[in-house]
């Protein structure tokens, strides 16, 4: 690989530029030089207060340039991606490039709007001249620490929300991504967007914690609870805000009126999607009592001859083993293939698979004999990120829904509603907090600030005055007292007030 030159587009000054291609080592092996992180994120920080102040629609031509380039280059990517994670191109498109696309097509659409002034309606009384405008302005330098099993929209969407609400990111890329990583980053490039906006650190583990530690404003995050945990102690430590999306142990619930062939083949898509390599993969079932043995049959057939499927992780094997082991031992039926399937019509109690998640395609099918139990079920796991329900009784299901503290609840279907680009997506518990895709996605990049601007010379809290009490007591009796001779009364207080204190 030599250095060179690339050929951007400056969206501000509208013109293009050049700038060099930074790569760790020239084709005879010499080293080239690396920045640092501290010298990462202070040449962030420059761009950041030059990009915050760029036309939102500036940025967003940018956005569809880098669009167009994803769908041109899908080739590349699915091979790069395939390398990586052995994922394939029949569920890369429909799974990582569509929604991806989706997403940067909403911002396009949408993210002027939504990042725009808004002007406060509605003011009381004793606030008389004031205007209140709320801004969303751009937190700084935000770091971004992506995960690997959906390439594009776990890592692209963020960048891009974060990019578009007027901020700088540094990205740490998952270390299962040493061939998509830096095709990503040389699109950014090509997308023209300014240089140091987005910095991408090498895939090391090393750098997520040093990510942590650095002088950033805000950190999203994808991945375990573990690592989510420690992320937030140390954070909370040094008063750094972040979102964070962890790991799911998602339920889907199949009462008796449901269409059994439908749930079946769902479950069974949510449980071996991406070998089970996704957060929201379907990973609990609880079925109503008189259609288990009917429903288990159902995904019998389903399992019945499938090979197994490939786990990236080696940890994510051992882990599935373990639970598999711990499930026989408390006397469940196991049935191997694409699935580990784990059969509890006893509901035995205190089941790992139904308390922790695992990133590997494992389903346990559990029994429910009333809706009454179900919330309670649900709340078996601490990780609470999506739950589906299968029911002809769709009003019922909304109702239920209400009950279930989850991020999102899914009625007759499985894990792909979930990625409309219009809709927040994020968990609950030991899920995470905060929320990416959609408006309070793009709006979880900015902060809100307050600018009033008062007009006349009426300021009551400021007069030292003898009347000063009887105002602010007048208008409080006449703007919140229950009867209307109350609040008469009100009136005259302040009048009187008024007159006092001039």
């Amino acid at each position: 690989m030599q250095l060179g030159k690339i050929a951007l587009w400056d969206c501000r000054r509208r013109k293009p530029y050049t700038v060099d291609h930074k790569i760790t080592h020239t084709a005879a092996g010499r080293l080239v030089r690396m920045q640092t992180l501290e010298e990462i994120v202070a040449n962030s920080r420059s761009a950041f207060e030059a990009w915050s102040h760029v036309p939102i629609r500036d940025r967003l031509r940018c956005v569809r340039r880098l669009r167009h380039l994803l769908v041109s280059q899908v080739p590349e990517l699915s091979s790069a991606i395939h390398s990586d994670t052995r994922r394939e191109l029949s569920e890369l498109v429909g799974t990582d490039f569509l929604p991806t696309a989706a997403a940067a097509k909403y911002l396009e659409t949408n993210a002027v709007s939504l990042l725009k002034p808004r002007t406060v309606s509605g003011r009381p009384l004793w606030l008389l001249g004031c205007r209140d405008v709320v801004h969303r302005r751009s937190r700084g330098v935000v770091g971004i620490i992506g995960t690997w099993n959906y390439p594009l929209v776990l890592n692209m969407v963020p960048i891009l929300q974060a990019i578009v609400a007027g901020n700088a990111v540094v990205w740490k890329p998952s270390e299962q991504l040493p061939r998509t990583a830096p095709i990503l980053s040389a699109m950014f490039q090509e997308a023209g967007f300014p240089e140091n906006l987005i910095h991408t650190l090498p895939v090391s583990r090393e750098y997520g914690p040093k990510l942590a530690e650095a002088d950033i404003d805000f950190l999203h995050f994808t991945g375990s609870e573990t690592v989510g945990r420690k992320l937030a102690a140390r954070l909370g430590e040094r008063l750094i805000p972040s979102t964070l999306e962890l790991s799911g142990c998602d339920a889907m619930i199949v009462r008796a009126d449901a269409n059994l062939d439908l749930a079946a083949r769902l479950a069974w898509y949510g449980a071996t999607l991406n070998a089970g390599q996704t957060c929201m993969a379907v990973q609990r079932l609880y079925v109503a009592k008189e259609r288990y043995a009917e429903f288990a049959e159902l995904l019998r057939k389903r399992a019945a001859d499938s090979p197994p499927l490939p786990v990236l992780l080696e940890g994510a094997k051992r882990q599935c083993e373990a639970i598999v082991e711990d499930a026989k031992a408390a006397g469940c039926e196991v049935v191997t293939g694409s699935a580990s399937l784990i059969f509890n019509p006893k509901n035995l109690p205190n089941l790992r698979v139904n308390r922790e998640p695992c990133f590997a395609p494992l389903l346990v099918v559990n029994t429910f004999e009333t809706d009454a139990e179900l919330p309670r079920r649900i709340c078996e796991s601490p990780s609470l990120l999506s739950v589906s329900i299968f029911t002809a009784d769709t009003a019922f299901a909304q109702e239920l829904a209400k009950q279930l503290p989850a991020g999102s609840v899914v009625i007759n279907d499985v894990i792909v509603p979930t990625a409309h680009p219009a809709t927040p997506f994020g968990g609950r518990g030991a899920s995470g907090w905060g929320v990416s895709q959609g408006a309070e996605g793009l709006l979880e990049f900015t902060v809100p600030q307050v600018v009033t601007v008062r007009r006349g010379v009426f300021r009551p809290h400021a007069d030292t005055t003898l009347g000063s009490n009887d105002v602010t007591h007048g208008l409080l009796r006449m703007t919140h007292s229950r009867t209307w001779r109350e609040r008469f009364r009100g009136l005259r207080q302040l009048i009187s007030g008024m007159r006092r204190s001039r």
